[in-house]
């Protein structure tokens, strides 16, 4: 590569340790190379712990920004500090030999206080605090943030009994003390001690290039990890540990979750061969979460939001991330999909139309039939995702809408007269049939799922309410009384039926569910 590659990074010491390690190991390999500073929220805001602002990549987000926008070629990163599923268009492009792993206490004089009842430690870690708080459940932990320098300067300036810290970063920038004790019980982060370095998917020859660069036993060990902690849905803001180590062509790895008082423990540990890993987070996650996590982790989300909404779906990893970092998002299904087995006669003939209005309809069809069994000459659809869905499984969408009223009217205009068939719910809306019905339409209606109503009572204020289809409304109103939040509608058809029932109605800009999240963001940022 004749062009220099420029290196994204924060500006603290360690940070730029990390970036001039990777720096120096191009430059051996013969590629020139340029340092650029770019700091984020997590050095920005010090006066809260980590798990209270409110969503992972704290450390990360501003640096991903500026590889898409092509103001850097490569991130590098503290691997624990990244997301688990990482922007689209960003890759790992490489893993460096990860340093030590261990958490060490930094003592302010000596360890006498570990024979007195109580104690003061320093931490920002909500993982570090919960083990703590599990082995010396008498003791006291007061919050701790700013740079490894910082945090240092903080235990020497006040009265406290020992700081917690990662030992790789005393140690990479030279600042290791005499007095610390290692703390060998104590599970690190996932992917703790290693360095990431982060690239476009797209730029082939710089990933050859940073390939060169990856230790393939640690990237074995911290996928392990990291693939443990999406499991378990954790980031910063749950007190979760992980270590995947291999000796001897076996890995040994351990996992366990913490309620955030370190009064419970799950604990998980298992030893298999170096190459029969591929389901070990799987498993792991799943013992924990069958063994009393999913509540743990309930709980643990449990964090202070300045704005609190409630999603009547629930939503993925990546979609709650998308949310700012003062809004807090509770969530649960208050519909449930329930496909129905549909008979061959159905299909046994070509159909000349055919109209799905939702994923779900697609889905069901295909609960039923392979793709090869069905014979449509044309298929309508509202929305971009269902178009998406009937293409990849089935085959061309000759028309789109953003709603069934708009493909109804579509039709009745293009079609003028003919049989269509309609894959719908057995709570589909009434102004599709109606439109056609006045067009001389013949519909033919096939109910290929039930919609069930699966409401929860909702025990707390919420300044949002998110729904994605009018059963969802229907399914909310059956338990709770509450009309004062602002609502979040995917579509026009949910708009429109919660207006009759809400005075504040947003409707998306796309029938999506980042749309709605990227509403939600938009209204709470005026």
């Amino acid at each position: 590569m004749k062009k220099v590659i420029r290196i994204g990074t924060r500006s603290s010491e360690l940070a730029l340790w990390q970036a001039n390690t990777v720096s120096n190991q191009l430059i051996y390999l013969g590629h020139e190379t340029e340092i650029v500073k770019i700091d984020s929220i997590g050095d920005a805001v010090l006066n809260k712990p980590l798990y209270e602002l409110g969503t992972t990549g704290v450390f990360t987000k501003n640096l991903d920004v500026a590889l898409l926008n092509d103001k850097i070629d490569i991130a590098v990163h503290s691997l624990k500090d990244v997301p688990t599923i990482l922007p689209e268009g960003i890759v790992q492009a490489a893993v460096l030999k990860r340093g030590l792993h261990h958490d060490i206490l930094v003592l302010k004089d000596d360890e006498e206080f570990f024979t007195r009842k109580t104690a003061t430690i320093a931490t920002g870690s909500l993982r570090r605090k919960a083990q703590w708080l599990y082995r010396f459940p008498h003791h006291t932990i007061t919050g701790l943030r700013g740079n490894v320098n910082t945090r240092l300067k903080k235990l020497e300036e006040n009265e406290w009994n020992g700081a917690i810290f990662a030992m790789a970063g005393l140690k990479r920038i030279g600042l290791l003390p005499d007095n610390l004790l290692k703390l060998d019980w104590m599970l690190p982060a996932p992917a703790q001690g290693a360095v990431m370095v982060a690239a476009l998917g797209k730029d082939k020859e710089l990933l050859e290039i940073c390939a060169e660069l990856n230790d393939k036993e640690t990237e074995i060990c911290v996928g392990i990890e990291r693939e443990f902690l999406n499991k378990l849905e954790g980031g910063c803001s749950a007190p979760i540990g992980a270590l995947a180590m291999i000796k001897d062509d076996e890995l040994k790895f351990k996992g366990a979750l913490f309620s955030t008082d370190g009064k419970q423990k799950i604990e998980f540990s298992k030893t298999v061969p170096v190459n029969h890993t591929t389901d070990i987070a799987q498993f792991a996650a799943s013992y924990i979460l069958d063994r009393g996590g999913k509540k743990m982790m309930r709980k643990t989300g449990e964090v202070v939001k300045d704005i609190n909404i409630f999603s009547t779906k629930n939503l993925s990893i990546g979609q709650k991330s998308a949310l700012n970092q003062d809004i807090g998002v509770d969530m649960s299904d208050f519909i449930t999909i329930r496909f129905n087995r549909l008979k061959p006669a159905i299909v046994k003939t070509p159909i000349k139309h055919v109209i799905f209005t939702s994923q779900n309809g697609v889905e069901a069809v295909l609960e039923s039939f392979m793709a090869s069994e069905l014979n449509f000459e044309n298929i309508y659809c509202v929305g971009r995702r269902t178009k998406r869905l009937i293409e990849r499984k089935i085959g061309k969408v000759s028309h789109v809408e953003n709603s069934a009223s708009k493909l109804a009217e579509y039709m009745a205009t293009h079609i003028k007269q003919g049989e269509v068939t309609y894959f719908c719910g057995n709570k589909r809306r009434d102004e599709l049939p109606e439109i056609l019905a006045k067009a001389n339409m013949q519909l033919n209606e096939v109910i290929a799922y039930q919609t069930l109503l699966t409401p929860n009572v909702l025990e707390k204020k919420y300044q949002g309410l998110l729904f994605y289809s009018p059963s969802g409304i229907e399914s909310y109103l059956s338990k709770n009384t509450d009309r004062d939040p602002v609502v979040f509608c995917i579509g026009s058809t949910t708009s429109a039926e919660a207006k009759k029932h809400f005075a504040t109605v947003v409707e998306a800009k796309l029938p999506s569910v980042e749309s709605v999240l990227n509403a939600v963001n938009a209204y709470f940022s005026k």
